[in-house]
């Protein structure tokens, strides 16, 4: 936790391709886990929000990443989850560090899915839901 802080600081990437489908990971540890969410995690000491997104890309998703424009934040317990939209840059799509899965999904997939608690309301009020 940062000082004078109550929260862990986290990020997230919402990535979408080309077909307007929305990357994902299956959460392969707690919390949350063998739930779908967006891909992110702790922010580092030292480390800015975007390096901090840049680096859990590459290790959940295989995927560089620049990091965009700052779309939401959510309190999730004891994370502060602050969610910026992505760029892909380049690599290979394969689940690694703590995620178990990722995938890219379109509406029904993502609709179908078992996702982490709070997940679709708060893509749809960013207005950031695949399509």
């Amino acid at each position: 936790m940062t000082e004078g802080s109550r929260h862990v600081p986290c990020v997230g990437a919402i990535l979408h391709d080309a077909d307007g489908r929305l990357l994902l990971i299956k959460r392969g540890t707690e919390p949350g886990r063998g739930l779908w969410s967006l891909p992110g995690g702790h922010v580092e000491p030292g480390e800015d929000d975007a390096a901090a997104l840049v680096r859990e890309m590459a290790e959940e998703t295989g995927l560089a990443v620049s990091a965009g424009p700052h779309v939401g934040t959510v309190l999730v317990g004891p994370y502060r989850i602050a969610d910026y939209r992505c760029t892909l840059v380049g690599g290979t799509l394969t689940a690694g560090d703590d995620a178990a899965d990722a995938r890219w999904v379109d509406a029904a997939e993502f609709a179908a899915l078992p996702l982490v608690d709070g997940l679709a309301e708060t893509l749809a009020g960013w207005a950031v839901l695949p399509r």
